[in-house]
């Protein structure tokens, strides 16, 4: 298949930041200037060196090997996690929420970037080692975010009789065997369908909770690519974090750090949109199917819609002895994957990368090193069979990102026997005026304003044949203008990217094993260019 690119901001479905951030704009010079480049990571390697601790990676090791007790390493894998105990080796992370059978198909696309450039960074620090991360969002309790996956048009949803709370890492899979069997109707027969199924059995329907599923989903997919997988619901590795939850709990040094950050970074450009903003404290409680928020009242603190409460001194100790119990949000999640892993570089999706550029000042603040921050890899994949209707209605791929409605006014402009572009005669029309204006001149001010008022009025009156021509030649056109909005539709659901809606399992009843090693080969970090692959 060809591999092609367009600019992100041709796109049209990206931010003003994230674009600003990609091009290194100047006014996100002094806020941000670790851009991602393989030249920046040299500092940053020495960075994590000189602050993270043999300590921490045996840590990480033993809590990596006991989370795998149950998963079949491959030896890629395996080596990865012993090198983690090496102080030469590195990690590139990206995070995913437990989205049922990866959800949307950049789930993909994150894991292969960070894949991809582990490797690329080997390649060019061949002294040190590199481990590909993802990290489980195992504590998040947003299930309506993740319980379903849509396929072919259909939203295939996750209804489990007794709607359980808390982590939905410790969810159970109970009642998955519904889903899959309307799944596997939807899949129908085949080599590529069949493994779809055993894939979807096996991860869902052979483990009892949703982290065990995806942890062996995410294994099976890309394991032998040597990815580890990291969740951050262990007692172990929250123990480290509960200085810092102490930081943000009693000081809210999080809080009023994050609050100058955003309030900077809008000053910066009122087309900056705040992404998160910080609470107050930013830690859950997560205990027995609950978790919520902690605020603080006065001088003794709570846990919403409970009746869990404490002084400064009993949350204290209740921090010091059940570390596991206390789950950081949104904000304070990226300071707690930096703090145990060995971590260079965090790939993430435009939002993503939004919030962390609003995290820099917190993690100066808390003395921890900030990543690297790559947008992950974007893709459009046509099929030969929409690659051939793009072809036979004589339309460029990069054409499609256009707005519906433009994309149909340029097409029915090219093909129409007549002229539908009225240039020639609203310039016209102003050289007449420009004419009725030196006149008006010679004479009072009643009749330049006169003269203006037609002149809007006749303008007004060519805009207006020239939609109604417009609309006369897409109702000749018909068919045309129906086969492009069909092609459209298809690889743009919704009115957006494909990668937000499609799930991998419809591209891989077509290309089949091929389908991720076409990924890998086609994705490229650090070239920042959204990808065409056809």
């Amino acid at each position: 298949m060809d591999v092609d690119c367009i600019n992100y901001k041709q796109t049209g479905y990206f931010s003003k930041l994230i674009c600003d951030y990609i091009n290194k704009e100047e006014a996100l010079i002094g806020f941000y200037n670790n851009f991602p480049s393989l030249g920046n990571f040299e500092a940053q390697i020495e960075e994590k060196q000189r602050s993270f601790s043999d300590a921490n990676r045996t840590v990480l090791y033993d809590s990596l090997m006991a989370q795998y007790a149950n998963t079949e390493l491959s030896v890629k894998s395996r080596e990865g996690i012993i090198q983690l105990k090496e102080p030469i080796t590195f990690t590139v992370v990206t995070g995913h929420q437990l989205n049922l059978f990866t959800g949307p198909l950049y789930f993909l696309y994150k894991i292969i970037s960070t894949i991809n450039l582990t490797a690329k960074l080997k390649k060019e620090y061949p002294q040190y080692n590199f481990v590909p991360i993802y990290w489980m969002a195992t504590e998040d309790h947003d299930f309506e975010e993740i319980n379903y996956f849509n396929f072919k048009g259909k939203k295939l949803q996750w209804n489990p009789k007794n709607l359980q709370g808390g982590a939905v890492g410790d969810f159970q899979t109970d009642g998955l065997q519904e889903l899959y069997e309307a799944f596997s109707n939807e899949l129908g027969s085949g080599k590529n369908a069949d493994y779809l199924k055993k894939l979807f059995q096996d991860s869902y329907l052979k483990h009892n909770s949703l982290t065990e599923a995806t942890r062996f989903l995410a294994n099976e997919l890309f394991g032998s690519y040597g990815l580890v997988i990291v969740d951050g619901h262990d007692i172990a590795l929250k123990k480290q974090l509960m200085p810092y939850a102490k930081k943000d709990i009693f000081e809210n040094l999080a809080y009023n750090e994050v609050t100058e950050s955003v309030d900077l970074l809008q000053n910066k450009s009122t087309e900056y949109k705040v992404q998160v903003n910080p609470r107050e404290i930013n830690y859950f409680y997560l205990n027995q199917g609950i978790r919520e928020r902690i605020i603080v009242n006065d001088s003794s603190f709570s846990v919403v819609n409970t009746d869990i409460s404490w002084s400064k001194d009993e949350l204290l100790k209740e921090i010091d002895e059940f570390p596991e119990r206390f789950s950081p949000n949104v904000i304070a999640r990226p300071l707690y994957q930096e703090v145990i892993l060995p971590n260079l570089c965090y790939i993430g999706g435009g939002g993503e990368i939004a919030y962390w550029l609003e995290l820099k000042s917190m993690f100066k603040a808390m003395k921890v090193p900030f990543p690297i921050l790559l947008l992950r890899n974007s893709a459009l994949i046509v099929s030969e069979k929409l690659k051939k209707k793009t072809r036979n209605l004589d339309l460029d791929i990069k054409d499609l990102f256009l707005d519906q409605n433009a994309l149909i006014n340029k097409k029915i402009r090219a093909i129409s026997n007549i002229d539908i572009d009225f240039s020639t005669q609203k310039k016209l029309l102003e050289e007449q005026f420009s004419d009725l204006y030196k006149l008006a001149e010679k004479t009072d001010k009643s009749f330049l304003g006169a003269v203006k008022a037609q002149e809007i009025k006749q303008k007004k009156g060519l805009d207006n044949l020239e939609k109604r021509l417009m609309k006369a030649q897409k109702r000749k056109l018909k068919d045309q203008v129906v086969r492009i909005t069909d092609l459209q539709n298809k690889l743009f659901p919704n009115r957006s990217l494909q990668e937000r809606t499609l799930n991998f399992s419809e591209l891989y009843l077509e290309f089949g094993e091929e389908l991720v090693p076409l990924l890998f080969g086609s994705l490229k970090p650090l070239h920042l260019e959204f990808t065409i692959i056809s």
